[in-house]
């Protein structure tokens, strides 16, 4: 009895042991799979750590750069000049216009379907006629050529009158003026029978037709402009406050409202005439005027935004206006960090001639501004795709 009693206790021992041993070894491989799951766990996050490392680089592939034709410049301190805006308008230069006006009153006839603004003329050509024949006054051109041959005759026959002695000197230089007069009045009427004839002063080009077939004008009335086109004047209209600057004033760029392209007065023979020395008629702004050659690639009479350029500036870091973008009144420029990496940076801007502007801050020397291509790299950086294989160290 003793001995099965013995026999059941060493049966139940080695069972118990048994079972505590398992536990232990299942208890160790959970942890050993805890340990390597946070092991696991911590490389994952390592990496995605390195990941964020691109947070504000934008990526744009070698290959597409060079198919937009992708350009920068690097930054280096370099003279600009203090720049007034203000607006103006282009008109012909003195000198370079001229009105034609009516010599007599009448009825307009326009010469030819040639008259017509824009239309190219030469000196002495008809421009209209002029008709007064069914006026009560009469024709005054009709009046003009019979008093000139009247006086041309009498002229005629008083030199053959003086030479015999049978008029006085005196006389016969009476007749020489009196056929003068009417000489120069029948030619002012354009030396025709009936109706008078507007030739015009100067070549040129037809610049305003003031007139149409069947209108009546009165002497003197303004008919049409003429413009040789070959000068222009800048006409700036600066605000009071910049009056003790004007003198200051050395050239200045200009851009019409009909395209995007900065005309630089240096490169069109461009000088400076005159600045106002006071408002005009009580305005609030004071005159700047230019003169400039006319080579065809702008309107005169346009309006136009004027840039100014006064006392340089040394030492200023300066981009294209191209280079920059506008975000709710903040501007930023793109840097180009390598071959495929650019970072979009906020700067502060100062004054621009139109082509150009001073950076204030933001930029440093040695940077490399992207100035052609900003619109794709804009894109690139919205679309915020990092393509696979890139790295970039800094």
């Amino acid at each position: 009895m003793k001995r099965t009693i013995l026999l059941y206790i060493t049966i139940l021992s080695y069972i118990l042991w048994s079972c505590s041993g398992s536990s232990s070894h299942e208890e160790h491989q959970h942890s050993e799979h805890i340990e390597e799951h946070d092991h696991e766990h911590s490389e994952s996050e390592g990496h995605d750590h390195a990941g964020e490392g691109h947070g504000d680089e934008i990526i744009l592939k070698k290959a597409e750069a060079e198919a937009i034709g992708l350009t920068t410049k690097t930054m280096k301190p370099e003279r600009f000049h203090s720049v007034i805006s203000c607006s103006g308008t282009l008109s012909a230069a003195q000198g370079d216009e001229m009105t034609v006006v009516a010599p007599v009153a009448g009825v307009v006839s326009l010469a030819g379907r040639h008259i017509a603004d824009g239309s190219q003329v030469a000196k002495g050509s008809v421009l209209l006629h002029l008709s007064s024949k069914k006026l009560a006054a009469g024709d005054p051109a009709s009046k003009a050529y019979i008093d000139y041959e009247t006086a041309r005759k009498a002229y005629e026959r008083a030199g053959e009158l003086v030479k015999d002695q049978i008029i006085s000197r005196q006389e016969y230089e009476q007749t020489a003026r009196d056929y003068e007069t009417a000489r120069l009045a029948y030619e002012a009427m354009g030396g025709s029978r009936s109706g008078s004839a507007v030739q015009a002063p100067m070549t040129g080009y037809l610049k305003n037709i003031l007139v149409s077939d069947g209108d009546f004008v009165e002497m003197g009335q303004p008919l049409m402009t003429l413009s040789q086109n070959r000068r222009l004047q800048l006409r700036a209209e600066v605000p009071q406050r910049y009056y003790k600057e004007l003198p200051t004033i050395v050239t200045a760029n200009f851009k019409t409202t009909y395209d995007d392209r900065v005309y630089d007065l240096t490169q069109l023979n461009g000088k400076l005439l005159s600045y106002g020395r006071g408002t005009l008629a009580g305005g609030a702004y004071v005159p700047v005027v230019f003169e400039l050659d006319n080579r065809g690639e702008v309107v005169p009479g346009a309006c136009v935004e004027v840039y100014l350029r006064s006392s340089a500036v040394d030492n200023a870091l300066v981009v294209p206006v191209s280079a920059l973008t506008e975000e709710q009144g903040l501007y930023f420029v793109y840097l180009r960090l390598d071959e495929e990496g650019y970072k979009k940076q906020e700067v502060s801007i100062g004054d621009t001639d139109g082509a150009n502007v001073r950076i204030l801050s933001g930029l440093h020397e040695g940077d490399r501004v992207v100035t052609r291509g900003v619109y794709q790299v804009k894109l690139a950086a919205n679309s915020g795709v990092i393509p696979e294989g890139h790295s970039h160290n800094h």
